[in-house]
């Protein structure tokens, strides 16, 4: 079989994953909390959260290595909730590589085929044709410590390939390499993924990692999902004051609301949240702060970062709350730390919620 003919394959049988109403407890915590959640065919779609949000116990139900008090997972529309982990048609790859040590790259790939009684030649014939789809074909009588970190995570990633899954599971499977590896290697898992258009399910908790690879990113608190869509629409549109923090960089800003609408910075502006009348804090990507030069402005310039095409100031409000804003790099120049500045937002709508300080 051929690269292009596994690509064909996977891409035939993408699946469809359905999590419907999961809940799971560990003594007195609720790991998952009623989770609904729907992965269309052949679509990556990462679970992202903070540590013990429930992302990990939710694809190890879907692995079968863990089972929901209640709910179920649906592949296909066939409940798969009982069936054993052996007897389900996923892949996964695993933050730690665990690699065989004393088998060869092909050998290691080829492991699941043997157990599955393919015949000798057919499954390393499999498995050095996906050393080649990712990328290291020339790598297959090498063993685990004679490659490098980066090395080993593609053999786990194609001995997962190897057995044809309808679902590729990965936990956290770059976490545990350098930062320009894991670059690298996520360019490489997309790429890899899109050629194969296997339904993938990504966890991480590293917004940056989720945000650049996913089609669809599901945010996860307490076990339960806070939003679930595309990046630029969970980035620029949150659903939640925790999405919107937990995504990118944000300030809290203090304002007042009043049937809709938010009087901030001496603006008034349209508001969005579910936030009730009164006190409310106004939530404020670094891009869409802007500031300038005023002796009269009320606002100070207390750091300044510099990060190539844009700075990040740190401005000081006359309320004494602090707040980042991007500026194009010309722009920034003369307001350095000390500068008197004015800060004002753009004429639109603004996400509101409850005020969290005094």
């Amino acid at each position: 079989m051929t690269a292009t003919t596994l690509e064909k394959a996977a891409t035939e049988q993408a699946a469809t994953v359905e999590f419907r109403g999961l809940r799971r407890e560990f003594g007195a915590t609720v790991a998952l909390d009623g989770l609904d959640l729907t992965v269309r065919p052949g679509e990556f779609l990462a679970l992202l959260g903070p540590s013990g949000c429930g992302k990990t116990t939710a694809l190890r139900m879907l692995a079968g290595f863990e089972h929901p008090d209640s709910g179920a997972v649906l592949v296909d529309g066939r409940d798969i909730t009982r069936v054993p982990a052996h007897r389900r048609d996923a892949g996964m790859v695993f933050q730690s590589y665990s690699l065989f040590p004393h088998l060869d790259a092909v050998d290691n790939v080829a492991f699941g085929l043997r157990m599955r009684g393919v015949r000798s030649a057919e499954r390393r014939g499999r498995a050095a044709e996906l050393l080649e789809l990712v990328g290291l074909g020339d790598k297959g009588k090498r063993f685990p410590h004679q490659l490098s970190g980066g090395q080993q995570q593609r053999i786990a990633l194609a001995r997962a390939l190897a057995l044809r899954p309808r679902v590729l599971l990965l936990d956290e499977p770059l976490s545990a390499l350098d930062a320009k590896v894991r670059l690298s290697l996520r360019e490489e898992i997309r790429r890899l993924q899109q050629e194969l258009g296997i339904t993938t399910l990504f966890v991480t908790h590293d917004q940056e990692e989720a945000l650049s690879i996913a089609d669809r990113v599901a945010v996860m608190r307490a076990g339960r999902l806070e939003q679930c869509a595309e990046p630029a629409e969970l980035y620029g549109r949150p659903a939640t004051a925790f999405v919107a923090e937990f995504v990118g960089t944000m300030s809290r800003i203090a304002g007042t609301l009043k049937d809709g609408t938010v009087e901030v910075l001496g603006q008034r502006l349209p508001a969005d949240g579910e936030a009730a009348d009164g006190e409310v804090d106004v939530l404020v990507r670094p891009e869409n702060l802007r500031v300038r030069a005023d002796a009269h402005g009320g606002a100070q310039v207390v750091a300044t970062a510099f990060l190539g095409a844009v700075v990040r100031l740190t401005v000081r409000l006359a309320d004494g709350t602090e707040a980042k804003a991007d500026l194009p790099a010309h722009e920034a120049a003369g307001l350095g730390a000390g500068a008197a500045v004015s800060v004002s937002l753009p004429e639109r709508p603004v996400l509101v919620a409850t005020r969290t300080r005094n």
